[in-house]
C-alpha cells in the first residue's frame, strides 16, 4: 500500500506542475479542479484588495437565468502588484470575462483565477511579473524572485510511515496551520513565488521571504545545533561553505500539521539540509534540499527550486489578514 502511494505521490506532484504551471494558493490547490478550466462572463460585485489573498467577486447568470455571485482567488498582493494590477485595477459594474479552475464542490460558487479581461480588452493574470535577469550577481547576496522558478519546482516522496499515512489520509485544508496565519517550513518557504532576500553577515547568513515577513537566520560562526533547544516554526539552522554552495543544516522544527507538505506533518525529528548554488551565468540560485523525517516518511524527501535574481526590487511582506486568510472556508466534504 505505501509504495503504491509513493508513486501516486510523485505522479500527482508531477501532474499538478504540468497541468496548471500558474497555480498557487496559501492553502494549497487541493480544493480548486485544475484540470477544469470555465470561461465566464459577468459584473464585478465586489473586489478586495487584501492579504495573502486578492478576491473579485462576479455576478453572472446561471444556466437558468439567476445570478450567482463567484468569490475568485487571486495572489497576494506583492505577486498581482508586480504583475500589473493594483487597487484599482477593477471598478463596481465593470463588465469582465474571466477563465478559472472551479472549486471541487459543485455547490460552491468559488473558483482560482486564471486570468481576468477587462471592459477596455486588457487581459491581466494574478501572475505574470516574472523575468529573466540580465543582470549577473558575483555571489548568492542579494534580491532573488521565486515566481518563474515555482513552474518548475519538485517535492518527491518516498515511502511514508504508518502514522505518516494515516495523517494525510485525515488532513484537510481546513488543518493548514497557514490559515491560521502560522508561516509554514521549509520546503515550501523557498519553494514559494516570492521575493527573498540574502543577506551575508560575518557570523550568520539572513534569508527573508516576502510571505508573512518570514527572516531565517542561518549561523555560520561553527557553532552546532543546541542540545535540547527551543523547536520554533523555521527550526534552527546552522551554515557553511563548500566551495562557493552555501550548504544549510536546520534541525529543530515544531510540529507543523503540513510541513513536509501534501498533508505530511513535521515531526520532532525533522532534519533538512538545503544546498545554494550560484548559476554560471549569474542569474540565478538553484536550491536543492533533502528532508528526513522518520516519524512521518521511511524515505527522505527531495526537492529543487530556482530562483531569479532580481536587483532593485523591493520585498512587499505579506501581512497576514486572518479574516482573509480562512475565506474560503474547506470542510472535509469539499
Amino acid at each position: 500500500m505505501l509504495k503504491t502511494m509513493k508513486a501516486r505521490l510523485i505522479v500527482a506532484i508531477t501532474v499538478g506542475i504540468a497541468a496548471v504551471p500558474g497555480v498557487f494558493a496559501h492553502h494549497g490547490n487541493i480544493i480548486f479542479d485544475l484540470e477544469r478550466v470555465v470561461t465566464m462572463q459577468g459584473t464585478v460585485s465586489r473586489y478586495e484588495w487584501r492579504n495573502p489573498h486578492v478576491y473579485i467577486y462576479v455576478e453572472a447568470a446561471g444556466s437558468g437565468g439567476e445570478l450567482a455571485e463567484w468569490q475568485l482567488e487571486g495572489d497576494p498582493i506583492p505577486i498581482m502588484s508586480r504583475s500589473g494590477w493594483s487597487p484599482t485595477s477593477l471598478n463596481i459594474g465593470d463588465a469582465v470575462t474571466v477563465r478559472m479552475n472551479p472549486d471541487r464542490n459543485s455547490e460552491r460558487t468559488h473558483a482560482l483565477l486564471i486570468s481576468l479581461t477587462k471592459p477596455d480588452g486588457v487581459i491581466l493574470f494574478p501572475r505574470s511579473g516574472g523575468r529573466a535577469s540580465s543582470t549577473r550577481a558575483t555571489s548568492i547576496e542579494g534580491v532573488w524572485d521565486g515566481l518563474r522558478g515555482w513552474n518548475t519546482r519538485e517535492f518527491i516522496y518516498g515511502e511514508l510511515t504508518d502514522a505518516g499515512a494515516a495523517a494525510q489520509a485525515a488532513y484537510t485544508e481546513d488543518d493548514n496551520p497557514v490559515s491560521d496565519c502560522i508561516p509554514y517550513p521549509l520546503p515550501t518557504i523557498v519553494a514559494s513565488p516570492y521575493l527573498n532576500e540574502i543577506v551575508i553577515h560575518e557570523d550568520r547568513i539572513t534569508i527573508t521571504s516576502e510571505f508573512f515577513g518570514v527572516m531565517r537566520t542561518i549561523y555560520t560562526d561553527g557553532r552546532g545545533h543546541p542540545e535540547n533547544g527551543e523547536r520554533s516554526n523555521q527550526g534552527h539552522s546552522i551554515g557553511w561553505w563548500e566551495d562557493d554552495v552555501l550548504v544549510v543544516d536546520t534541525t529543530l522544527y515544531a510540529d507543523y500539521r503540513a510541513g513536509n507538505r501534501s498533508g505530511i506533518p513535521s515531526g520532532p525529528r525533522k532534519h533538512s539540509v538545503e544546498r545554494y548554488t550560484l548559476n554560471s551565468d549569474g542569474t540565478q540560485i538553484t536550491i536543492n534540499y533533502t528532508i528526513e523525517d522518520p516519524d512521518y516518511m521511511v524515505d527522505p524527501m527531495t526537492g529543487s527550486m530556482v530562483w531569479d535574481y532580481a536587483p532593485g526590487r523591493e520585498l512587499i511582506p505579506i501581512a497576514c489578514d486572518p479574516e482573509n486568510a480562512r475565506l474560503y472556508e474547506v470542510d472535509a466534504a469539499g
